[in-house]
């Protein structure tokens, strides 16, 4: 070791560190090992380095109040032991020990935390100031006082609610056979999403909740305790305020896949809860009714006008025939046609009767016989006699045209159709009105509650712990973003 690293602390310059070298020892010691110094130059190192040192006690002073004297660089020795020449055209060697990017003769950097870096100042102590109480205050007058005061009124002066639950579906029923064939209501499905939607829908309106005031007195109802002017409502209050507390207190759970709907019910006494229950019930019970009601005088009406019409069709047939029959002196064409089929026959049978008659006289007596005269007379008569027969049944001639009796009995025919038609009609038609009726006297849609209007036992309502902890959260939040903002703009200035 050489004698400069043998100093003690005293003979150190002034401003170094007691714990290690000074820095123009460093220096000295890293320009000799660089430089490949002999230990008989490390005397003179030692001896530019070497100063009076201060007192141990005023050395903290010196190194922070005086700045550190600059030092000359200690002159370059020769290296005994050079290393290989360069050659020509080649960068020349870096000595031994030259850290890279070195330039020769140059000392090595200090370390960090070495004994080259100077003492830090040390940091300030900090101290208590008014912003620091006054942020402390603004949370108490902020968040712990408010929450202190909500809980105060939650646990002292919130009056219970007591809640009632009931629990229905809209059903609808199925027509029967009989009503299809006889072409009445046609075929219900078994659930109706579309009425429970509507029923939805007719729970949160503003005329169930008008109703139901006007049956029981909902203001009455909801605002008992007159202590507690939060969760109550003021007793004349307007109906768009009784709409809104109306939701506030009657909470609805609707399954659009099973069309199921829960109602759940707040009142300040367990009778009022389930009185209320029972009422919204009941009233839906009516609106669905009413749905009914609307759907069968649809269909009742539809049938009643089919009915009209038909009878209207069996009387304007029933009419046309017995005009027909007036105009011709004719009751039924078919019993004439047979009375007149018999005359034609007998004359044919009577005809036939004088010309045997008279081939019997030509036989026995001669031509000038009076008896031969009088059946050929006879014979003439009964051949005139069937061809008017046979014209006024259409067979020959028309002399008559418009009145023969073939087109009689055809006009009759289609009058009789005409009117059987309608007189079917008229039986389809009735029957389809009596099976209007018939389902008009039933429920087609109906409300089915598979939870009746219950009644409880313990408040459940309000949920104090729930309530606190959301309003201190919420104060904690709006407070925290304040102070930020404010200690954002303050740092901005």
């Amino acid at each position: 070791m050489s004698d400069a690293a043998k100093q003690t602390p005293q003979e150190q310059a002034p401003g170094a560190q007691t714990a290690g070298p000074t820095t123009g020892q460093a220096t000295g010691q890293a320009a000799g090992q660089t430089t490949g110094q002999t230990p008989a130059s490390a005397p003179k190192l030692a001896a530019v380095s070497e100063r009076p040192q201060p007192p141990q006690g005023q050395e903290q002073t010196a190194m922070t109040a005086q700045p550190q004297p600059s030092r000359p660089a200690p002159a370059e020795t020769p290296n005994p032991n050079p290393g290989p020449a360069a050659k020509p055209g080649q960068p020349a060697p870096k000595p031994p020990g030259q850290a890279p990017g070195q330039t020769p003769g140059q000392p090595p950097a200090a370390k960090p935390g070495g004994a080259n870096e100077r003492l830090r100042k040390p940091v300030r102590p900090a101290f208590r100031r008014w912003r620091h109480v006054l942020v402390g205050l603004s949370f108490l007058a902020c968040v712990a006082l408010p929450s202190a005061g909500v809980g105060t009124y939650l646990w002292t002066v919130a009056a219970d609610q007591f809640a009632s639950r009931t629990g229905f579906s809209v059903r609808r029923e199925e027509s029967s056979p009989a009503a299809e064939l006889l072409g009445g209501l046609t075929s219900l499905s078994g659930s109706s999403s579309t009425d429970t939607d509507i029923l939805y829908e007719y729970i949160q309106s503003q005329r169930l909740v008008a109703d139901i005031d006007a049956q029981i007195d909902l203001h009455a109802i909801w605002s008992k305790p007159d202590y507690d002017p939060v969760f109550t409502i003021e007793p004349d209050a307007s109906i768009e305020k009784l709409l809104a507390y109306w939701k506030d207190m009657v909470r609805i759970s609707y399954s659009s896949s099973t069309g199921l709907i829960e109602v759940e019910v707040r009142a300040f006494t367990a009778q009022d809860a389930t009185l209320v229950a029972q009422t919204l019930f009941d009233e839906s019970a009516e609106m669905i009714n009413q749905l009914s009601d609307i759907a069968r005088e649809d269909a009742i009406r539809y049938a009643r006008e089919e009915l009209d019409e038909s009878v209207e069709q069996v009387r304007e047939a029933r009419e046309a025939l017995t005009l027909f029959r007036n105009q011709n002196q004719i009751v039924d064409p078919e019993i004439d046609l047979k009375s007149q089929s018999g005359v034609l026959s007998t004359l044919e049978a009577q005809q036939a009767e004088t010309l045997i008659e008279i081939d019997l006289l030509r036989d026995t007596v001669q031509e000038s016989d009076p008896r031969l005269e009088q059946a050929r007379r006879r014979l003439a008569v009964i051949e005139e006699r069937i061809a008017a027969e046979r014209r006024k049944l259409g067979f020959e001639g028309n002399e008559r045209e418009g009145t023969i009796f073939a087109d009689i009995v055809g006009e009759y025919e289609r009058l009789v159709v005409d009117r059987e038609f309608a007189e079917q009609a008229y039986v389809s038609a009735r029957a389809a009105y009596d099976t209007a009726r018939a389902e008009a006297r039933r429920k087609t849609r109906y409300l089915a509650a598979y939870m009746e209007p219950t009644q409880a036992e313990t408040a459940e309502y309000p949920r104090r712990f729930t309530l606190l902890a959301l309003i201190s959260l919420f104060l904690f939040l709006v407070w925290s973003v304040a102070v930020l903002v404010i200690y954002s703009v303050k740092d901005r200035r």
